[in-house]
């Protein structure tokens, strides 16, 4: 029996994280390719809808739990962009940043296929949500200035 979606789901804003380590790599998602999910089988990153009446804060710290069960420290707004298609709110995605030395491949995976350091040239390669792509790009040219 499969569930009813949530009528006030499109109500909640949707967040995600860039998590950067000290080489410039940038981690990502792979999402599920046959879920009712946002940009699915597509990598991506690590986000979601808020529940209840979290705060984008909140929201994006419980994420980031849930997704990859890490809690980090000082992560932080960094723009909100605009993204289209099924399993969208608002239209926007507020995105955040973080800070990360770890190894992906150790994260546990709750949901999606898998998590992968890239940096930005081999992104160009990768079958990517729009959105994240560009939210990484206008990150690294910040990051370069």
């Amino acid at each position: 029996m499969s569930e009813l979606p949530d009528p006030d789901a499109s109500e909640r804003p949707s967040t995600a994280v860039i998590i950067i380590n000290d080489r410039g790599d940038y981690l990502l998602h792979l999402r599920d390719a046959h879920k009712p999910i946002c940009d699915s089988g597509t990598w991506s990153l690590v986000g979601g809808g808020g529940e209840g009446e979290e705060s984008l804060d909140d929201t994006i710290a419980r994420e980031i739990r849930e997704e990859t069960g890490l809690v980090l420290p000082d992560v932080t707004a960094f723009r909100a962009v605009h993204a289209e298609g099924p399993y969208v709110t608002e239209g926007h995605i507020h995105v955040y940043t973080a800070h990360w030395e770890g190894d992906a491949h150790a994260l546990p995976v709750s949901e999606g296929i898998m998590f992968h350091w890239f940096d930005l040239a081999t992104m160009e390669h990768l079958t990517m949500c729009g959105w994240a792509h560009e939210a990484i790009k206008a990150h690294h040219a910040g990051a370069a200035a």
